[in-house]
Order: structure tokens, then sequence, then C-alpha cells
């Protein structure tokens, strides 16, 4: 059974929502207030839940505010809900940490999918899922597929699941480039729509996080009207 925390003021939304993904083995406990959410994730144990729901407007405290500090205190999996569909609250919500970006009205369905998606990218697959195996070091970089921990010169980093999944795939083709298509394709498990900016907004945060250079080399080089290619230290 997994568990999952829906933080939206829409209590009929709540209920349907909680409705359909019972029966697909999900958990759902339901939160309508922002000071609540924030209140009931941070005093939650570490591993309470696997993934969080959680919409961009709530009241008493804004969804991106309770994002943010979830994001400072763990890295639990969450996709944002939104009611309105302007691109800058979906940057906004990406770049604050969320694994992935939804616009209501949402269709059952396709959120289970996402969520799925989500779920086997942290880690926690599904029955009859498998853990990838393997280890990756390449210079400063190790990264572990089976633990999905990333370390830089031996230091832990703190990654979402869709940043660990973007760097496994780029590690995984070091020295070659990796189209947007396919470095999304591979990473979330779907196909990158004509209008979709999140890899962008994921490898951004990627290069904060590991330091956008190494021995003056810059880790990630956007390869223009292409894609993306992580340096192989020494291979220019």
């Amino acid at each position: 059974m997994y568990r999952i925390l829906l933080i939206d003021a829409d209590r009929e939304f709540c209920d349907t929502i909680a409705d359909y993904l019972r029966p697909e083995g999900f958990e759902i406990s339901l939160v309508h207030d922002g000071r609540q959410a924030l209140a009931h994730v941070l005093a939650s144990p570490l591993e309470e839940y696997d993934l969080i729901l959680l919409d961009r407007a709530l009241p008493a405290t804004d969804g991106f505010e309770v994002l943010r500090a979830i994001r400072s205190w763990r890295n639990t999996p969450l996709i944002m809900l939104d009611g309105c569909t302007q691109r800058i609250h979906c940057i906004a919500g990406l770049e604050s940490g969320a694994d992935d970006y939804l616009v209501k009205p949402v269709d059952p369905l396709e959120l289970l999918a996402r969520i799925r998606a989500v779920l086997r990218r942290a880690g926690r697959p599904l029955a009859g899922a498998a853990r990838a195996p393997g280890r990756i070091v390449l210079g400063d970089i190790e990264l572990d597929a089976g633990s999905r921990i990333v370390r830089r010169s031996g230091e832990e980093l703190q990654l979402t699941s869709a940043e660990f999944s973007f760097l496994e795939v780029l590690l995984r083709e070091a020295g070659h480039v990796v189209s947007r298509d396919r470095l999304v394709k591979n990473a979330l498990g779907r196909d990158l729509g004509a209008l979709d900016r999140s890899v962008d907004m994921h490898v951004s945060r990627l290069r904060k996080k590991l330091g956008r250079e190494h021995y003056g080399i810059e880790r990630i080089k956007t390869i223009r009207g292409t894609g993306f290619l992580y340096t192989v230290p020494g291979g220019g």
C-alpha cells in the first residue's frame, strides 16, 4: 500500500481523487489548508508518505511556500496541481522542486500514470517492477542507481526523483549529446510536449546542485537546437 498525501482546498476534488486512487492500491490522507499541511508534513516521520500531491492555490499559505518548506526539509516525491494555465506557475513549481506539474481539471487516469512514473523514478517501484542496478562514477560524481544516491566528492547531494533520473540518463550517455525528446522520454517516461520547458528547469536545478563547472569544465552543456551533453573529464 503506497501512502499519498493530497493537499488541496477543494474537498469535492479530494474525495473524487481519493475514491479513484484507493482501489489502485494507494492509501490517501487529505489536508485542506496550507498551514495545516506544513505542520502535518514537517512533523511526520521521514518516510511517512511515498508521494505528495500539492495544489498551488491553498488558503492560509500559498502552495509554493509549502513546496519550498517541504524541499528544505525532505525530498519526498511531489506532483504539483494547478487550476491556472499560466506557464509561469509551472516554471516556478519545477524550479522550487516539484517532480511534475499537472493543470486542472485533472484526468484521473493521467494522474495515476504520472504518480506511477514518479514513484518508479524515486525508487519506489510498484509490484513486479525491478530497481535498476549499477553504479556510475564520473569525475567527482558518483551515482548509485540501486540506492538512488548521488555523491559529489563523497558528499551526498539532495536531489528530487526527477533530478536523479535526468542525471542518470546524462551520465550513462556522458560524452554524447542526448536530445531533449530522448532525455524527457527516458527520465520522465513521457513524450516532450511542444511547449514543455520542464526539461530546462530540471537541468538548471541539476547544474546548481552539482556545481556548474568541475576543474573549469562545464558539466552539462546545452547543445543549441539539439539537447544536452554531460562532459567527460579530460574529453573537452
